[in-house]
């Protein structure tokens, strides 16, 4: 099996972070390929000038568009780098181990993620593994629009090394994303026809609540711990409200 790695990142209007993203990468990942969303700003001129190959397809639904993402790597081992993160040196050097075996077909790799300038290490939030690390030919995501299913063929391994995500600038970025998730969310639930009542909202945005806040002790990271409770139970909140419009809306 070949040790080579292909990084691949999907990217829109991220001209203020693709530089690092790339550049984290440089130099022992054989190549960088990032698939471009159509940015209006200069994400496509600074990848380019970072040394990545940079292939340009609309977003339509994520699934999809990971999966013909990852299929432009020649190499069989990728690495799923978000535009807004970055690789550390210590998990460079457990990836380019890990590659080299035969007992696993796709790894987990935790998050550090960054709201602004603080790190949120409780809530869930952090290690938060994420599956990044796999082959291509026995991996892919589900093809939905919103939180595809990864589904492979083999055992899962896990990385202990952090990747660095500097997911929101601030929390009015925070807030902004949770608009555009739960509209997707809502059409989600929507198209499949869920039942979802009053109730049955109410209790999951209070358990969400709960378990971010105690049970994961969201508490201990002081009022961003508390921010990220409410965000979390204010996605399902929003999510129902915009699923309840698109049943009045399309009412025959």
């Amino acid at each position: 099996m070949s040790k080579k790695l292909s990084v691949v990142t999907i990217a829109y209007n991220e001209e203020a972070n693709i530089a690092a993203c790339v550049n984290s990468a440089k130099g022992w990942a054989d190549e960088h390929i990032v698939v471009d969303d159509f940015s209006s700003d200069r994400t496509v001129e600074i990848a380019k000038a970072n040394g990545a190959t940079v292939f340009q397809r609309k977003m339509d639904v994520e699934g999809i568009h990971r999966n013909w993402a990852y299929a432009r790597a020649r190499n069989e081992w990728v690495l799923s780098l978000d535009a807004d993160e970055e690789v550390t040196e210590d998990l460079k050097e457990e990836i380019l181990s890990a590659i080299t075996s035969d007992e696993f077909i796709v790894y987990t790799i935790p998050l550090r993620t960054y709201i602004g300038s603080h790190w949120v290490q409780h809530g869930g939030w952090y290690p938060g593994g994420k599956l990044r690390l796999f082959r291509k030919s026995l991996f892919k995501y589900e093809e939905v629009g919103v939180h595809p299913r990864a589904m492979y063929d083999g055992k899962c391994g896990h990385l202990t090394k952090d990747i660095i995500h500097k997911d929101y600038e601030d929390f009015a970025e925070l807030f902004r994303g949770l608009n555009g998730q739960t509209s997707l969310e809502a059409e989600k639930w929507f198209n499949e026809k869920r039942k979802i009542g009053v109730g049955k909202m109410l209790w999951k945005a209070c358990d969400r609540f709960f378990r971010t806040y105690v049970r994961k002790k969201g508490y201990k990271d002081g009022v961003v711990g508390l921010v990220v409770a409410v965000n979390s139970a204010m996605y399902q909140v929003l999510s129902y409200t915009k699923y309840w419009e698109l049943q009045i809306k399309l009412k025959p």
